[in-house]
Order: structure tokens, then sequence, then C-alpha cells
């Protein structure tokens, strides 16, 4: 079921290519829709929010209480609370533990300078209706912007039909401040702009369609995002010590999302590779999704095989995947060769459902190569910094000719006037 390369110069890099081109540009008509939103919506307020959810989603927007929200968790089965209180522990532990405080020191020149750290004041989370409400993204976003001490979490989802109880229970759990339904574009914009009881907010979170992610981008510089996701991805380096069947298994799980999704194994070993795309054939007959699978792997599967492990490893870096999975005799002893990928999971037993449920660090992660500068939602990414400069006269003034002499020699004489004023 998938295509098996011998790693030459040019097929592998054929193949990055066209993992690649799964996040070609938005095409013009989404653009000019969402433009024609964004701008409605940004000179009429809440009328034009409320146009377009009758429009889409046949209901107007409105605020759903926080008893809906205990209902929804009460109708929620045991099993599914525990999991998800257990699941938002493991995202709070580990946010808390990165958590940045904020500190000053004495600078070489006597002064004291520091940084002070503040949580954004008020998010917007993003979480899709319908098939795609996944209340696993809604403790993963929600948690990391509670912990840095965001002021107020708003959440906005369609306002279908039913909504989910899952997502409004893990909106309890996660301690999301509000819950509107309102969806697509016009809730991107009325986040952005504020409209009606819709308040803007200082950065948007969350995944979404095609409308949503470029609606979002239209609002970069309005407000903070997150960052616009492509299609998932998973990247698998193993030697001949991998267990075909984990191997299969952990490249299926990401092909199961959509049929973009991609999966890669970049093997040591020839044997393992046919072994594996074997185990696939094999655990796709009893899957769920298995039309979306073979289209998946059809089209963005492939295993390579490498010369060795640091070939692998360069070729991973060039991919700069959203997962990477290290199954390897020895996984540790490779990480240091690894520079680019959102969430790296080492061994057999490090299967990267583990990172997507319950683990701790965020599963909101960089894809299309975009590890290479872009990093994971965590705590930091519902952080805002300010520096802190105070000096004395008495340390200003053996500084005080060489801040002057650099404002002069830009032509900045007012800069050069407020020291030399204080002198006098």
């Amino acid at each position: 079921m998938i295509r098996i390369i011998k790693a030459d110069g040019t097929a592998e890099r054929e193949q990055i290519a066209s993992m690649r081109s799964r996040a070609a540009e938005v095409g013009a008509d989404i653009e000019r829709a969402v433009g024609a939103v964004m701008q409605d919506v940004r000179e009429k307020g809440f009328s034009a929010v409320e146009k377009y959810s009758l429009q889409f989603d046949r209901k107007a927007p409105y605020e759903i209480g926080m008893e809906t929200l205990e209902e929804a968790y009460a109708r929620c089965t045991g099993g599914l609370i525990s999991a998800m209180e257990h699941a938002a522990a493991n995202i709070r532990d580990y946010n808390e533990a990165l958590l940045a405080t904020s500190r000053e020191w004495i600078s070489p020149d006597g002064g004291i300078v520091g940084r002070v750290v503040r949580g954004l004041t008020r998010v917007g989370l993003y979480v899709p209706g319908g098939t795609a409400a996944y209340p696993s993204s809604v403790l993963m976003n929600a948690i990391p912007a509670k912990v840095a001490g965001v002021k107020e979490l708003i959440m906005v989802t369609p306002p279908t039909e039913n909504l989910n109880d899952a997502v409004l229970a893990a909106a309890k759990i996660a301690g999301v401040d509000r819950v509107i339904a309102v969806g697509g574009a016009q809730a991107v914009a009325a986040l952005a702009y504020g409209a009606g009881f819709i308040p803007k907010v200082d950065k948007l979170v969350g995944p979404g369609n095609a409308y949503v992610a470029a609606a979002k981008r239209m609002a970069y510089g309005t407000l903070d995002i997150d960052m616009v996701a492509g299609p998932s991805e998973v990247l698998v380096i193993a030697d001949e010590s991998a267990d075909p069947k984990y191997v299969a298994a952990d490249l299926l799980s990401q092909a199961e999302h959509d049929r973009l999704a991609s999966s890669v194994l970049l093997t040591t070993s020839q044997e393992l590779a046919t072994r594996v795309d074997a185990e696939i054939i094999r655990q796709t007959s009893y899957l769920g999704r298995s039309e979306i699978i073979a289209a998946s792997l059809r089209d963005f599967g492939c295993a390579i095989v490498c010369r060795d492990l640091k070939q692998a490893a360069e070729l991973a870096n060039e991919v700069a995947p959203e997962h990477l999975e290290i199954v390897t005799e020895d996984p540790r002893s490779l990480l240091p060769d690894i520079q680019n990928a959102g969430a790296v999971f080492l061994g057999a037993w490090s299967p990267e459902p583990l990172g997507d449920y319950l683990a701790g660090p965020d599963h909101v992660l960089p894809t299309s190569g975009t590890a290479r500068f872009f990093s994971p939602l965590s705590v930091d990414s519902f952080l805002k910094t300010m520096s802190v400069v105070e000096f004395s006269r008495e340390t200003l003034a053996p500084i005080r000719e060489e801040i002057v002499t650099m404002a002069e020699a830009e032509h900045l004489t007012a800069h050069a006037n407020s020291i030399r004023v204080r002198f006098v």
C-alpha cells in the first residue's frame, strides 16, 4: 500500500516536494469570500456577523451558558470524564513547569534591568463543529492559556443543531470563561474587531476549515494567531530493531486524519520497509476510515530506505515534520541530530497518539515544514513580556557621553538632549 523508495538523492526529494505541495495557497475564491466577510464585519459589526451566521449556519449567534456546560459534563460517560481530567492535569503540569517568571538584575553599568512577564488579557479559541469537534483540542488550547494567566478565555464554536457534549465538557474542565455559538470567518472577524456582545481578543487559537484559516491569516496583525496549520503528518525513523506492527500502526494513526495527511517511514532496513507495508495492508482491513487511509497513503505515504541513520536524520530535518518518531535500538542517541520537528517521540512505547491526548506537551504543532521556525503551542504562546530599566543619576552619569555620541551619530539630537539636560 505504500511505495518503497531507495534514497538516491533524487527520489526522496521528489517525495518531500510532493509533501510540501499539500500546503498549497488557498484558492482565490476563498480569499475573496473571506475578505468580503472580514470587511463587512469590520464596518457593520454584529449585524454583519448575524447575517452570515444565518446564511451559513441558519442560526444567529448566541451565548452558551455555563449551566449548559455543566449539563453536557453530566451526560458524558465517567470513563471519558476521567480521561479528560487526567489529560488536563498532565497538560497543566507540563505548562506550569514551563511558565516563565519576571526577573530583574543589576546590569554591568550598575542599573537595574529586567523583564516583566504578563499573560494576555483576552484570548479567543475557535472550536470546529460537526465531525471535526475534538475535545482534546479544547484542552490543549485552553489550559496553557489559563496557566499563562489569561484573564478571559472565550471559546467560539458553530451553532450546530446538537452541540458536542464532550467539547462542552472539555471547556468546563479547562476553565473556559465564556462560550459563544458562532462559527466560520464571521466568528474570526468578530473576535478580531469586536461585534456586539462578542468582544475583541488579543489572540485567536484553534483549528478550522480553509475559510477559518484564511480569516485568521487576514486578521493577523489586528490580533495574534497561533499558526495556520496544514494537513497532519508523521515521520518515523526506524532501524532493523523496530517492530513492523508498531511502525505500521503509527503511520496509519496519521493517515486516518484526512486524504492530505502524510505518513513517511525512513529506515535503514529494506526488510523492515517490506514488512511494514504488509502490516499496513493487514491493519487497514479492520480500521474504520480505510478509504481515507488508502487515499492518504497512496498520495503522500512512502517508505524511504536510507544508507544509515545519519542520512535519515538529515532527511527528517529537511522535512521538518509535525510529528517525528524515533524507533531505533538507541533512540535518544539520535536526538542531538534532530533540529526540525514539532514533537519528537522516542522509542517503541512513545507512539504519537500518546502526545495527541495524554502526555502533557501540546498537540498543536507546526506542519508543512514550518517546524524549521515555528514552535508547538504552549504557555509561552499566551505570554507577553515588557522590559524594565531603572538607573539612578550615579549609574547613568558614567555612560551618558556614550549615549550622546550614539544619538548624534544617528542625527537624533533630541535623544542626545534628553541625556544632556539631566547633567547641566
